[in-house]
This record gives structure tokens, sequence and C-alpha cells, in this order.
């Protein structure tokens, strides 16, 4: 079975093996309380079969006497269904040579006396009156001491259904105790295995931690058979880290390497006035920004998997928006933050956070008229940015467009392409979004949304 729930898998196991199992006992159960009273009733069936046994007599005239005995009232009920009968056996047997008034105009049919009859003990019969119902009897053969006597078979039975009633209340009170135990048992084994499980919940939302950035390393307290795994996972996520580190660190050092024979050439062009130096120029700078572009997009890469991140955005909004009335001052722009603007914190660097609105907040400035707005909300586990200008605005076929590397819609305006797709790459990076659409300002309106640190 591929997927699914485990708790219902064990869940659904363990209930139908108990169901199954509590079944089984109760059938076994009512199997015993069916035998226990059919032995009841024999008992009762034998101490009558004695009874009739000791009032027994052969009179003098040939006849069988029964003389009264203290016996079960029903003996005196018609078809009460608890009976008596004595047979005459020998040359001519004889059926109900005597019988209890409870057959009333019956007589039991009796299978022959087979040889070696028990002359003390007693034979267990299954009979049928004439009504069908089925009997359980005992039989005895009696020879009277009188020589003249011939050789009796004295028959008591019962009627089984008899057994009916108390089977019926043992089983209906069976059923309701099964039942109650079985409730008792579901709940214990619900509970139990909610116990049972709760580990694995917590070891879900220790990944979660890991996941998030909250947490390096899976922490809590693990059962001894999730503890080996917990170890194990921390161990990966040591190295992982360590690895990470690592990749940066290089990463680092390639980008200062890289910079500073950058630098050597800029200032040797620098000096050149001459076409060669301008291309020179021209190189360098765009090496210069492939470099900052594949260096943050790896400290971006890092920082997700960094705990403890929190950059607070307001105070670098508040920042950058100083710094852009001074780059633009000779348009007279006014940078704005909105009214409302809730105070969060960024789960990243600082570094990248100025790259982000940055590269945003620039480029409004270079298609605004006199306004750009900047606003900060939370939304959920998202903190979302957004950029308003009161430009000619984005036509809706080119807002994907604008964020693809190189891609300047309007070539007059300065700038290398690359902003914008460095925007984008950070923002997925950090598992964010960034999409253009149209400003209430008139202009564009450039959304970013990144994890918020909690």
């Amino acid at each position: 079975m591929k997927g699914g729930s485990l708790r219902l898998r064990l869940l659904a196991g363990t209930l139908a093996w108990m169901l199954l199992s509590i079944a089984a006992a109760g059938w076994g159960l009512r199997a015993l309380f069916l035998d226990h009273i059919t032995q009841q009733l024999q008992a009762q069936l034998v101490l009558q079969l004695d009874q009739l046994s000791a009032v027994v007599d052969w009179g003098a005239d040939g006849r069988l006497v029964a003389s009264p005995m203290v016996a079960d009232p029903r003996l005196e009920q018609p078809l009460s269904g608890l009976y008596w009968q004595i047979d005459r056996l020998g040359d001519e047997p004889r059926a109900a040579v005597a019988r209890s008034r409870s057959l009333w105009d019956q007589t039991l049919a009796l299978p022959p006396a087979p040889e070696g009859y028990p002359a003390r003990g007693y034979r267990v019969l299954s009979l049928q009156d004439a009504q069908g119902h089925r009997l359980l009897a005992v039989a005895r053969t009696l020879q009277l001491p009188d020589d003249a006597a011939p050789p009796l078979r004295l028959v008591v039975a019962g009627d089984q259904a008899l057994l009916a009633e108390p089977l019926q209340g043992f089983t209906r009170m069976l059923l309701i105790a099964l039942g109650v135990l079985a409730a008792g048992l579901a709940l214990a084994v619900v509970l139990q295995l909610q116990l049972a499980l709760r580990p694995l919940q917590l070891l879900r939302q220790r990944l979660a931690a890991v996941r998030a950035g909250t947490a390096a390393q899976l922490q809590g307290p693990f059962p001894q058979e999730l503890q080996p795994l917990v170890t194990e996972f921390n161990h990966v996520l040591a190295e992982n880290a360590d690895m990470v580190q690592r990749a940066r660190t290089q990463a680092g050092n390639l980008a200062h390497a890289v910079h500073t024979p950058l630098s050597v050439l800029a200032n040797a062009a620098a000096q050149e006035p001459g076409p060669l130096g301008a291309l020179v120029r021209e190189q360098v700078d765009a090496a210069r920004r492939q470099v900052d572009y594949h260096l943050a997009r790896a400290r971006a890469a890092a920082a997700v998997r960094a705990t403890g991140l929190a950059t607070p955005v307001l105070e670098p909004v508040r920042a950058l928006l100083r710094t852009m009335q001074r780059l633009h001052a000779g348009r007279g722009l006014a940078f704005e933050l909105a009214q409302g603007a809730q105070d969060a914190a960024f789960r990243g660097e600082p570094q990248d956070l100025y790259e982000l609105l940055g590269n945003l907040i620039d480029n409004a400035g270079k298609w605004a008229r006199s306004r750009i707005v900047v606003d900060v909300r939370r939304e959920g586990d998202q903190l979302c940015f957004t950029v308003d200008d009161d430009g000619p605005g984005i036509p809706e076929a080119e807002r994907e467009r604008m964020f693809e590397r190189g891609v300047q819609l309007d070539e007059r305006r300065p700038g290398s392409g690359l902003g914008l797709d460095i925007v984008r790459a950070l923002a997925d990076t950090y598992g964010g979004s960034v999409q253009a659409g149209q400003s209430p300002l008139g202009g564009a309106r450039l959304r970013l949304c990144l994890p918020v640190a909690e």
C-alpha cells in the first residue's frame, strides 16, 4: 500500500484483531454457558430419574405401581416440557406402561434398548416429541426384585427449549459486557496510538523548524527507537552547514580575488582616454556586476540555511529612501514611506535586503514623474513590500519580461538590465516572489514578498 496514514493502518489492524478476538471469546463463553446449563438440565433429569426409580414397584396383581413422589410440579402440568415414561422390556415389550401426567395423551418414541444397557447408570438420549420439540432424556433399565417383574426402562426427558430463556439472558448480558469491553479497548488503543505516535509529531515539528531556519538541529526528548535517526540526521545537518559555510567563504574569497585585478584594470582604463580605455571600463563594469550577482546568490543560499537571522526592515527602508532622494535629487522626486507601514523582521541577511529593495526603489526612481511610495505589510509568514510610482506604468505584456537578465524596456534609461534579474533570483532563493502590476498612483507597482522572521 503506497502512502496512507500510519495511524489509520495501526488503528485498523489493532481494532480488527481486537474485534476478532472479542468475537471468538464471546462465542467460546456462550458455548461454555450452553454446555453448563445443559449439564445442569441433565443433572436435574438424573435426579428425577433416581426419584422415579425409588418409587417404582411391581404389584401382586402383575401391574406396575408408581407411588407418589416429591417431584417437579411441571410433571403434573400437561405438555410442560418435563416428562417421564416407563416401558416394559422383555419378550413382549410394551411402550408407556406408565407415564407422567405432563405427557397427556402422548408417548415418547424411544429407540430400541441396546444390548448391555446399564443396570445402574443411565444413558443420555436425544428425542423428539409429537410437536417436533427436541428433548434431552436420560434412561436406565430397572429389574425389580419380584420374580414376576419384567425388566423396565425408565426415561425422564426435558424440552431443550428450557435452555433458551437462560441462554438468551446470558447472551444479552454477554453482548453488553463485550460491547463495553470493546469500546474501552478501542478507546485505549486510540489513546495508546496517540501517545506512541506523539514523538513522530514532535519530530515533524522539529524538522519544520529546521526547514524554516529557526533551529539548526533536531532537539527534543525522543524515545530510544527514534534517537539513532535523530542523531544521524543532526550529523547530516552539521556536515551540510559546514559545507555551506565553506562554499560561502570560498565565494567571498573568489569575489575578493577577482575584485582586486578588476580594480587595477579599472584604474588603468581610467587613464586611457581612447576607445580601448572605454572598452576596458565597460567590460570591467560588466564583470563586477556579474561577480556581485553570483556572490549575492551564494550569500542568499547560505542565509536560507542559516538559523536565527532577523533583519528589521523599516530602518533599512528609510535609509534607502534617503539615499535615493539624494541620488535622484536633480529630478525633484519625492521618496516616501507609506503611513501605517508595519515594522517587522526579514529572515535573511541585511546586505540582501538592501540589494533587493535598492534595485526596486532605484528602478521606480528611473520611471517616476514626481513620487515614489514604499509600503511594508506582513501577510501570514511573508513580509510584502510594495514600491509604487506615478510614472507611465508597464504594459501587461512586458511585466514578466522585465525580470529577464539583460532586458531593458527603454534603452534610453541608464542601467544594465541586471538589477531586476538579481531581485527575482534572490527572492526565489529565499522562497519569496516578486511581481509587477498597476499602481494606484498611476504608474507601476513592484511587489516583493520575503519570509518573515519569527
